[in-house]
């Protein structure tokens, strides 16, 4: 707990009582589009956290579960969306430029189709907007040994930067943030939380 603060465990726990609730609904209704999205996202916002083995093990797993939506509703533009932030993320972790390039082209590809669905949406516009500048994002945070700053991240959040010193490092911090705004998926979290919090049961009274 010394490496994260409240509102962040809040939201690991928010998301992980988003999880359940959705593995749960799954076993009675496994053809709801609405809720296997629900499962991806918040395996998605659950990936920043914990080792970066584990964050690609919900990455992977986020994906598995928005192309399962996906493979039900091809127009669920939500679904979409966060696959393209799926593919993205899994795009930063990797450091094969080539590979991650590839990765990148089905985000931006995702970001597109659901702005063709859903062309009044902020989101998805800087979305497609962002990944197409994410490669050259890619190659410049790697070229300076990023992943091990995108795993501090990824693990621990504003923990990256506050060890940071130095202008070398502060620079690799800020790029580092740049990867945790694709991650946390930033200009959707309120959206998300939405979400998430209308599958939960009312909190107990005090």
């Amino acid at each position: 707990m010394d490496m994260m603060n409240v509102p962040e465990l809040e939201r690991i726990m928010l998301f992980e009582q988003a999880r359940m609730a959705a593995e749960g609904e799954y076993l009675k209704n496994p053809t709801d589009v609405d809720n296997l999205t629900r499962w991806g996202g918040s395996l998605l916002e659950l990936s920043q956290y914990g080792t970066m083995d584990e964050s690609k093990k919900m990455l992977r797993e986020a994906v598995s579960k928005l192309e399962e939506a996906l493979s039900i509703n091809p127009a669920k533009h939500e679904a979409r969306w966060c696959l393209g932030n799926a593919y993205t993320a899994n795009a930063f972790l990797n450091s094969n430029h080539d590979e991650a390039k590839i990765l990148f082209d089905e985000a931006f590809q995702c970001f597109q189709r659901a702005v063709e669905e859903s062309p009044e949406s902020e989101h998805y516009l800087q979305s497609l907007a962002a990944c197409a500048k994410a490669p050259d994002l890619h190659k410049e945070i790697h070229a300076q040994g990023g992943l091990g700053q995108a795993q501090q991240t990824l693990g621990g959040g504003p923990a990256a930067s506050s060890s940071a010193t130095g202008s070398a490092k502060k620079k690799s911090s800020d790029l580092t943030y740049d990867i945790c705004g694709w991650v946390i998926l930033a200009v959707g979290i309120i959206t998300w939380i939405g979400m998430a919090k209308s599958q939960l049961p009312p909190p107990p009274a005090r």
